[in-house]
């Protein structure tokens, strides 16, 4: 009774307390879910979705879980169902992708990062949108995707073996998300440093979704059935630069590779 007692004064002196110094009432269980945002738009009536973006999570290190390590924070999994489901067969090349990540991930290699890895990658990225065409431009070497609705069918090269490191894109709009279907991509890229692969068979399909002022949700569904026993499922918030003076600045990483392994030049 007396440790009911103590457990009823506390309670009653942290809502005291609140009530006092303004804070919100906690919701209870059941209350009514918040009303859904309703994003600005363009002239077509679409979702406005312009502007410079950029991941805030530890992605690009490690789609998975993972403990800190030398030079690396730990981090969440973006990954639904926490693991990337590899066929027995392709965790022996993961393995021996991450023994060697320092030499060869191939963004440390200064090459096209690929998608999805392009989007969480440190760096920002700028969307800009019209009724017919929506671009990437990308921080990361310069990288840029010119993306055409999907009235336009995929480049026909794709059935005669074509391959790219940032793949052929497609856009359509699925209520207020932005869908873009991406095939054609090569084998060569990763999903993030410590070695995550996938083959040339790659199927990327991402979603954005405006969820705030500053905010996209960004989803990306990966279909390999040379890599993987099924697809899987990505997603992780994006945050809008909101500087006045916010831009896309140059970055030129082959230079930066050379300071980083040799000093800078000196006359």
């Amino acid at each position: 009774m007396r440790n009911l007692l103590r457990g009823l004064a506390v309670t009653a002196t942290v809502v005291v307390i609140m009530v006092v110094f303004g804070f919100p009432a906690p919701q209870r269980l059941g209350a009514q879910a918040p009303t859904r945002y309703s994003p600005p738009r363009l002239a077509d009536g679409k979702p406005d979705l312009n502007g410079i973006w950029q991941a805030m999570s530890t992605a690009s290190v490690n789609l998975e879980d993972h403990p800190a390590q030398l030079g690396i924070a730990p981090g969440k999994g973006v990954i639904d169902g926490a693991q990337i489901p590899y066929q027995p067969a392709a965790l022996a090349t993961r393995k021996t992708n991450f023994e060697k990540r320092m030499t060869l991930d191939p963004v440390r290699q200064c090459l096209l990062p690929g998608i999805p890895r392009a989007t969480y990658l440190p760096y920002p990225f700028e969307i800009t949108q019209n009724p017919k065409m929506i671009a990437f431009t990308y921080q990361f070497v310069h990288a840029v995707r010119i993306i055409p609705s999907d009235a336009t069918p995929h480049s026909p090269t794709l059935a005669a073996g074509f391959d790219s490191w940032m793949g052929d894109s497609r856009f359509r709009w699925d209520g207020d998300t932005l869908v873009i279907d991406v095939k054609g991509l090569n084998d060569q890229t990763w999903f993030d440093e410590a070695g995550n692969f996938h083959s040339d068979a790659l199927h990327v399909t991402e979603r954005y979704t405006r969820t705030g002022p500053d905010h996209l949700m960004y989803e990306a569904t990966i279909e390999d059935p040379k890599t993987f026993t099924r697809s899987w499922k990505i997603s992780l918030p994006l945050y809008r630069h909101i500087e006045k003076d916010a831009e896309i600045l140059p970055f030129d990483c082959f230079i930066y590779l050379q300071d980083a392994q040799f000093g800078p030049k000196t006359n």
